[in-house]
């Protein structure tokens, strides 16, 4: 396993990897809006990783309109299941495909967003029908596609890679989206999808306390996530990918959580490295 960190990319990449290279990390995702996805951004971004030695493991692609993070009006705003907004962010998931491509990602990753519990739900079938349109678009530029984990439950998750049948389809694990969505315990959840984990999301939160508003994210080891058997169960697993961190608050107080991420996670890569386990 390899740390990396998650950096939101602007018009000046030449920052987002210099920041990472200033934290010491070998890797790490670049988070990109449609309005980024030009060439002359590729082609720099692409320079400033080659000239740090900094490996983008996937570009995280948002996509355009409106966008509320609770569980009210979550359900019609996230990711490609709001049939309103679904044929302009399936475009836009299309065009972070081809930048992805372009710069020399090897995939994207995205929320997809609150992909219906029941198979039966009308919805679903609009839904596959667009997730096969973006992860074929995907897979014909030679990139892989990853759900990030939240908004569902591990079995529907896992439902809808059965359903789609694609083989570039895979993970980006955030377990303490798991937890402050109320889904699962992110340890166990592994033994349902642990085997499609590509990417993990290290961060940390608590469950919800009300049936409004997502729990609290927290500093990495202060949350309810068990990092330790985390990544014990993860190398069980045989994931040697990339821990991205991820700190979803802004300012100096968020590179120091970074900071003491890096030193906490090191330990216990160190540690279960040399446990034999």
């Amino acid at each position: 396993m390899k740390l990396g960190v998650i950096i939101g990319m602007t018009d000046r990449p030449e920052e987002a990897i210099a920041r990472v290279a200033g934290l010491g990390l070998p890797s790490c995702q670049i988070s990109a809006w449609s309005d980024l996805y030009t060439p002359d951004l590729a082609r720099r971004l692409r320079a400033a990783a080659d000239g740090a030695a900094v490996e983008i493991t996937t570009l995280w692609a948002g996509w355009p309109g409106p966008r509320v993070w609770n569980f009210i009006e979550g359900p019609t705003t996230i990711g490609i299941v709001p049939p309103a907004w679904r044929p302009v962010r399936v475009d836009a998931l299309k065009q972070g495909a081809d930048f992805a491509a372009e710069v020399g990602i090897p995939g994207i990753s995205t929320h997809v967003g609150f992909i219906p519990e029941n198979p039966s739900d009308p919805e679903y079938p609009g839904v596959l029908a667009a997730l096969r349109d973006v992860a074929g678009h995907a897979r014909e530029r030679g990139l892989e596609f990853w759900f990030e984990t939240g908004q569902e439950t591990p079995v529907t998750l896992l439902r809808t890679i059965q359903d789609l049948g694609l083989d570039n389809l895979g993970i980006n694990y955030d377990p303490a989206n798991l937890l402050m969505y109320g889904k699962a315990n992110p340890v166990d959840a592994l033994d349902i999808i642990g085997k499609y984990v590509r990417g993990v999301h290290a961060k940390d939160g608590e469950y919800p306390t009300n049936g409004r508003e997502l729990g609290v994210e927290k500093p990495l080891g202060e949350g309810r996530v068990n990092y330790p058997a985390f990544i014990a169960r993860l190398r069980s697993l045989g994931f040697d990918g990339a821990l991205t961190i991820e700190r979803e608050i802004h300012g100096p107080q968020q590179t120091a959580d970074i900071r003491r991420a890096i030193e906490y996670l090191g330990g216990l890569i160190v540690a279960e490295s040399t446990s034999g386990t």
